[in-house]
């Protein structure tokens, strides 16, 4: 019999979608460097030549660096896999850490200093341990993605996503919901229907160009603005700052109490991030990611850029709307472009804020959406449980922020005054910190208690309880008894889960009925992959 040789697809540098792609995530990552431009300039006060001319120009390097290996990986897994539709993972920017590193690291040394240029030390020295633990956790993350269940890794996801990826986007908008909400109801049709524009024309452009047109018909926009700005561009060339990233480790000691746990958020986030990409359809390496991920930390920091980067939420969403490996690439070689140019002050003149940040909603709806559509009907609950801690520290964040406004601080008005207007700040603030991982443990717990598998609940409800002994979560720093009061009720939640085991109680199995019939294929199977990915753990 003659042998046959498997046909191998065409693999297309570029196709129809990744256009709509590159403009909803270009826009994205743009929407994200505008933001850390602004906070540079108008928090830290540092002088426009440096963030202009080296802090941009280090993240373009990072970014289309990041980008090409992401494209890289996601043609190395199409041609593993033989498929032509496999969608490269997103890179950019962290947000959660551009407003840490700006608002916990750096300002605070500015107003004690008055000096930009230590503050920015201080920031590299930050960012720079960042990707240094994120580095160590390629080789733990992979242990943890296999033993936590998927609604514990997709709902504390799902809370990031709601809350500091789509709240302050949402507000933006409803500021301006003229501009905002035709640009939003646009990128509905287009990427959640299968409406199409004329002559395929992307959507996401054309939302982007309705909102602008909107946006300057409406006198949101000014003429002089973009003069001024389009006299700041120049081209600059990145280069290694080594003299300040060494200044401001020798001084790192304060900054690990918040380098060390947003590390371990860092690499909770790319390992629940490939999570959401396996769901989709694409199952990326872990290790081969948060590898990625460290590098491009530690290297920005090198070359001046305290931002680190990291794969996005929203791979489902780009995936949906046709992107493939194309896009990831484009993202990177033009922002990076933007970046050594000087251009972001100019598009920030040109383009209205309320026209570039639906997309951004839209990503947050996907997630959100993805949390309860591919995990079991009846993990519905530990969705909402991993979603929670997310909540809460993005509520502090909004609490804080507006009494510093104010001018004082929730430490200044006091917990009874707070807690007498129906403010529980004091609870919130512990709930929230390490928001990511206690997501993770929480809505784990939540997972197997569900399914009557009682021995793994003990264990993750003990790992909580070190995990607040230490500080990890739910302590405000780094430290031996961070928060003993926490520690001992996670630990009681395991003693009584483990007497509960002793009753050996049949495992809960699946209902056949949780799966709708128009889910995503295998989702009605997912108990028995948690099964398989949990199958070391006994119980």
């Amino acid at each position: 019999m003659a042998s046959t040789t498997p046909t191998v697809a065409p693999l297309p540098y570029w196709v129809r979608g990744d256009t709509n792609a590159f403009f909803g995530f270009g826009v994205n990552v743009l929407v994200n460097v505008l933001t850390l431009t602004g906070l540079c300039l108008g928090v830290v006060n540092l002088p426009e030549g440096d963030v202009f001319g080296t802090i941009l120009p280090a993240l373009g390097i990072a970014l289309v660096a990041g980008n090409i290996y992401y494209t890289y990986l996601a043609r190395r897994l199409a041609r593993r896999e033989n498929r032509t539709d496999v969608t490269a993972l997103p890179y950019g920017p962290s947000v959660p850490h551009m407003f840490i590193v700006i608002f916990v690291i750096m300002l605070p040394i500015y107003l004690r200093t008055q000096d930009p240029v230590r503050a920015w030390e201080a920031g590299l020295a930050w960012a720079f341990i960042i990707g240094v633990i994120v580095l160590i956790g390629a080789f733990v993350g992979p242990y943890i993605r296999r033993y936590a269940p998927r609604a514990a890794l997709l709902g504390t996801l799902a809370g990031i996503s709601i809350t500091f990826i789509s709240m302050n986007p949402a507000g933006q908008m409803w500021r301006m919901a003229w501009v905002a909400l035709p640009v939003l109801a646009l990128l509905l049709i287009g990427l959640l229907t299968d409406v199409k524009l004329p002559f395929n024309f992307p959507i996401g452009l054309a939302a982007l160009l309705l909102g602008t047109a909107i946006g300057w018909a409406g006198g949101a926009m000014s003429v002089p603005d973009v003069t001024a700005a389009a006299r700041d561009i120049a081209v600059a060339v990145p280069s290694f700052k080594l003299d300040l990233l060494l200044t401001g480790l020798a001084d790192m000691a304060p900054l690990l109490a918040t380098a060390i746990p947003l590390g371990v958020y860092n690499f909770t986030e790319g390992m629940t991030n490939v999570e959401s990409a396996a769901t989709a359809g694409d199952n990326y390496n872990l290790r081969s990611v948060l590898l990625a991920d460290g590098a491009g930390a530690v290297v920005g920091a090198a070359l001046g850029s305290p931002f680190p980067p990291a794969v996005y939420v929203g791979h489902p969403g780009w995936k949906a709307a046709g992107g493939r490996s194309g896009y990831s690439m484009a993202t990177g070689v033009v922002i990076a472009v933007l970046c050594f140019l000087g251009m972001f002050g100019l598009l920030g003149a040109i383009f209205p804020t309320a026209a570039i940040v639906p997309i951004l909603l839209y990503i947050g709806l996907l997630i959100g959406a993805q949390a309860f559509q591919a995990t079991p009907r009846a993990h519905a609950a530990a969705v909402v449980a991993a979603l929670i801690p997310n909540i809460a520290a993005w509520a502090t964040g909004q609490i804080d922020n507006a009494l510093a406004a104010a001018g004082t601080t929730a430490a200044a008005v006091g917990d009874d005054a707070l807690n007498g207007a129906g403010v529980i700040y004091d609870g919130l603030l512990v709930l929230g910190q390490g928001a990511i991982l206690a997501g993770l443990v929480l809505g784990a717990v939540v997972v197997f208690i569900i399914d009557r598998r009682f021995v793994r609940a003990a264990i993750f409800a003990g790992t909580g309880a070190v995990l607040s002994f230490i500080g990890l979560i739910h302590g405000e720093r780094i430290e031996w008894n961070a928060n003993g009061q926490v520690a001992l009720g996670y630990l009681f939640v395991a003693v009584i889960c483990a007497v509960f085991a002793l009753g050996r109680p049949t495992p809960r199995e699946p209902d056949p009925a949780e799966g709708e019939p128009d889910q995503q294929p295998d989702l009605a199977s997912e108990r028995t992959d948690t099964d398989r990915r949990t199958s070391a753990l006994p119980g």
